[in-house]
């Protein structure tokens, strides 16, 4: 047996690098934000007139107790890439457009009745609705011989 010093053993132990984990795909972090509004116990507050701010006071608008902050205080959903509790983060993170957003998370569509199991419900809507969309317009770019980049 030869005598290595540790710089030798350093140099020839082979690291093995752990297998990339697999990231959740849009409609299993949607799902993800739909469970754990439907568990959660307390209050949840709608964001309030969204439509009416301008683009950069949009994407920074958090609230107290809103879906935005129980999404972000779930564990899971940070380490997936969840950067914070303001509505461009969950706008970036759940691939919102501004109007979806605004269907799913306005005062305005919800008239103070807003529900954690009343938005996981409608979330999962949306889920199933845009990925059929993008399943026509796939099916609708291979009938006309183009791919389509269109998602949904």
């Amino acid at each position: 047996m030869k005598h290595q010093n540790p710089q030798e053993l350093a140099a020839a132990a082979t690291t093995y690098a752990q297998p990339p984990q697999r990231r959740m795909s849009r409609r299993e972090r949607i799902e993800r934000w739909a469970e754990i509004l439907e568990c959660h116990q307390g209050p949840i507050n709608a964001l309030r007139q969204v439509e009416y701010l301008p683009p950069q006071e949009r994407r920074a608008y958090r609230g107290v107790n809103t879906p935005l902050t129980v999404a972000f205080n779930d564990p899971v959903l940070r380490e997936e890439g969840l950067a914070g509790d303001r509505l461009g983060d969950a706008m970036d993170f759940f691939q919102l457009s501004d109007s979806e957003a605004h269907a799913l998370l306005c005062d305005c569509r919800y008239h103070g009745r807003m529900t954690g199991s009343g938005l996981a419900h409608r979330l999962r809507r949306h889920a199933q609705a845009s990925e059929r969309r993008a399943r026509m317009w796939q099916a609708v770019g291979r009938f006309f011989g183009f791919a389509s980049g269109r998602t949904a």
